[in-house]
């Protein structure tokens, strides 16, 4: 499950810190940053987002008059220096409260705690949409859509997605990746190999070679 989320923090240090800190976990995804709230609270009325990073003592618009403003509020992690905030933070059912300064072992259980508090029945880590898939790689997430797809294949704990612009190594479960691509594109036709119907052009025994024989399908 990949959870999207923004970080909102008036302290460039603290900010810079936060991204480093985001851009080591696997599942976060950050879409934005922003040093003053009143420009998060304008970024929240387009976009939807699963996670804020959010500083409290802000000049002109606090963290706390934020969470107030907004009407559909997603999971929120407070981070300040002041703790006589936390009461309040719990008040408005955040998810976690980290004091500053924040070790990236405190960081990462307040986000695991996130990440478990969401129903995974309704895991969103690949599937985004029914034309393409968000897939990371090379430590950052990469968007492939399914026509693009010509085949995958399993090699372990990786997968090669292989498509005419690229091919990406992915950290991902091959049983998961079959499940979430669609049935009327995709046929498996070996246990490390998926391959996109379409692109079939035809089926045939291959000659035998130094790993034995084997078939051609595209």
């Amino acid at each position: 499950m990949i959870i999207n989320c923004i970080a909102v923090d008036d302290e460039p240090l603290a900010l810079e810190k936060m991204k480093t800190y985001i851009s080591k976990v696997e599942f976060l995804n950050l879409l934005e940053t922003f040093d003053n709230g009143v420009d998060a609270v304008n970024y929240l009325k387009t976009k939807s987002v699963d996670l804020i990073f959010l500083d409290i003592q802000m000049e002109d618009f606090t963290g706390i008059q934020l969470l107030e403003s907004l009407k559909e509020r997603p999971k929120v992690i407070l981070t300040t220096a002041y703790d006589q905030y936390a009461l309040k933070g719990y008040e408005l059912d955040v998810s976690d409260y980290l004091l500053k300064p924040i070790s990236f072992p405190r960081f990462l259980k307040s986000v695991e705690k996130v990440y478990n508090s969401f129903d995974k029945k309704e895991d969103h880590t690949i599937e985004l949409s029914k034309e393409f898939i968000f897939v990371k790689s090379d430590y950052k997430l990469q968007k492939v859509r399914f026509d693009d797809i010509q085949y995958i294949e399993g090699m372990k704990d990786y997968l090669r997605i292989v498509t005419p612009q690229k091919r990406l190594m992915v950290l991902q479960n091959f049983k998961k990746m079959e499940e979430i691509l669609p049935d009327k594109k995709f046929i498996r036709v070996h246990k490390s190999y998926i391959i996109a119907i379409n692109k079939i052009e035809s089926i045939g025994k291959k000659k035998p070679n130094n790993f034995g024989s084997a078939y051609s399908y595209w």
